[in-house]
């Protein structure tokens, strides 16, 4: 007889085990760090093809969850089958074919929005990470989730997180102005992204006819003669009728300086100043820890008749600039007639700056926050609770606070969930440090001041962070140096306070009570016996 299918009911159980395997949960972490710190602080062929080996891992056991969701009675071995095979399999097909890869960009597109994926037959080093996959399925095929509550963290937590994850691996983001040429007497503008400039070619390109003034796009047959003739070039490029004439661009800034003399001295052309690029840095998203997307990355030179020349610039997140040729400068953005130009320099308004709002008002609530948590401290030891208590909440916040601090440079949309949870811990926290005082029955007029300097505090770190919202001061650094003295005085008033708060006294036992006194005793009869009288 034949021992019945014991993995049928079991498949839905075994992938959501397969999820939330330490070597699962590892690969996420990676490639969460990876595609959105590491990949913007050292872009590379070792931080790309890291993606893939995390991608790999952890997208198997990914779909075999969702696919046992849609088809609960699936076996946990066909399901395993299943995911391993047709990632593996799309990922080689997609990796060596371009038609593949362009299919794959739609689909994707589709699903999370503007998305690329390249064909790079490199890519398929990192298939044997697939076996990884494998070794954690056989070990959640020994110990399926069977508790309902594991199945729901798994379900509402890991999978969100694995799905976004995934998602966000193939993402552009926004499109950067990489690439400035001359092709056949003609303005070629190249867009892609600033972190691949250095590896993969633009992936959209724009081409003037009449040095500038308008832009097109490229016929099919002109694609492969724009890939050739558009290298990238040296950072400065001279004229070739006048090659004493020269420009040339400055890395990690948006500047263009020029030179009469080959090269010997320079003087400024044209800049966006450190200021008005700061404001810019808020207005683009996906600018990079440092705005390293906001600058310079290509330049070209073109003679027209008369003697007269045109210069396009491509600077990164805030498209190209162009010379005219009567010597004037202006920002065209990405030479695209159908859009809005670029946004003026040196104006902002909270509007334009996406979660810096937010952002601002979470932080002003958790320096509050840290104020009340002093504050309860210092009530809590003078009113008898010892420090022990105290120091746990000050640890675990201090260390919520220097989180908060990390990520508010962290422009992106998994991470910053995580800043905005710390500082409502960091102030919900703050709250719950009143409680220990109040306990021992210390006055209401106590918890009036704290809560004082804990609003004194937010209102004042409110001011500048405010006033950095529309720009001024322009740097986020002075404006966390500026709120972060507001909490001079809100600390001093909170640690005031605590004259309010009577010392803690172990309560006095009363006296013991006196002994009860000694029952009387009968007196021993007389000498002589009853009836005895004594004589004289």
């Amino acid at each position: 007889m034949t021992p019945p299918d014991r993995s049928t009911p079991d498949g839905d159980r075994v992938a959501l085990a397969w999820l939330g395997q330490p070597v699962t949960v590892l690969a996420l972490i990676v490639l969460v760090l990876n595609d959105h710190v590491l990949k913007a602080a050292r872009p590379g062929p070792v931080t790309g093809k890291l993606s893939d080996v995390a991608g790999l891992v952890l997208a198997p056991p990914l779909v075999a969850v969702l696919v046992t969701l849609v088809v609960p009675r699936l076996g946990a071995r066909t399901a395993a089958g299943l995911a391993l095979g047709s990632v593996g399999i799309g990922f080689a097909v997609v990796k060596t074919s371009g038609y593949a890869a362009t299919a794959a960009s739609q689909l994707w597109s589709a699903v999370s929005g503007p998305s690329v994926v390249r064909a790079d037959r490199t890519d398929l080093l990192a298939l044997p990470a697939l076996a990884m996959a494998v070794w954690g399925w056989r070990r959640a095929r020994r110990d399926p989730v069977g508790r309902r509550g594991a199945r729901l963290v798994r379900v509402l937590v890991l999978l969100p997180a694995a799905t976004l994850a995934v998602a966000a691996t193939s993402m552009i983001g926004h499109r950067d102005a990489v690439d400035a040429a001359v092709v056949d007497g003609r303005l070629v503008a190249g867009i892609g992204k600033s972190q691949d400039a250095g590896a993969d070619p633009p992936w959209q390109w724009r081409i003037s006819d009449d040095a500038g003034a308008t832009w097109r796009d490229p016929a099919p047959a002109e694609e492969e003669t724009l890939r050739a003739g558009s290298e990238r070039t040296d950072r400065r490029a001279c004229l070739p009728a006048a090659a004493q004439r020269c420009y040339r661009w400055l890395p990690g800034r948006i500047r263009v300086e020029e030179s009469d003399d080959a090269g010997r001295t320079w003087r400024l052309s044209w800049q966006v100043t450190e200021d008005q690029r700061e404001l810019l840095r808020a207005r683009y998203p996906e600018a990079g820890p440092a705005g390293e997307r906001i600058a310079g990355q290509d330049l070209a030179v073109l003679g027209v008749p008369g003697g007269r020349h045109v210069v396009l610039v491509a600077n990164g997140r805030d498209g190209f600039a162009l010379r005219d040729p009567d010597g004037e400068w202006r920002r065209i953005g990405f030479a695209d007639d159908r859009e809005e130009g670029p946004p003026p320099l040196g104006v902002i308004s909270p509007g334009d700056r996406h979660h810096d709002p937010l952002r601002a008002a979470l932080l002003a609530l958790a320096l509050g926050g840290l104020v009340l948590v002093v504050a309860g401290a210092r009530a809590a030891r003078t009113s008898g609770y010892g420090v022990v208590l105290p120091l746990v909440q000050v640890v675990v916040l201090f260390h919520a606070a220097v989180f908060l601090l990390v990520v508010w440079n962290v422009d992106d949309l998994i991470l910053f969930p995580l800043a905005a949870g710390c500082a409502l811990l960091l102030f919900g926290g703050g709250l719950l440090a009143l409680i220990p005082p109040a306990a021992r029955g210390v006055p209401g007029r106590w918890t009036g001041e704290a809560m004082l300097a804990a609003t004194l505090t937010v209102v004042l770190a409110g001011v500048p962070l405010t006033g950095w919202l529309y720009g001024r001061p322009v740097h986020a650094s002075t404006a966390l140096a500026l709120a972060g003295s507001a909490l001079v005085p809100g600390l001093l008033l909170g640690w005031r306070a605590a004259r309010l708060v009577a010392p803690w006294r172990p309560p006095v036992a009363p006296p013991w009570p006196p002994l009860p006194p000694d029952p009387p005793y009968p007196l021993p009869p007389p000498a002589g016996g009853p009836g005895h009288m004594p004589t004289d």
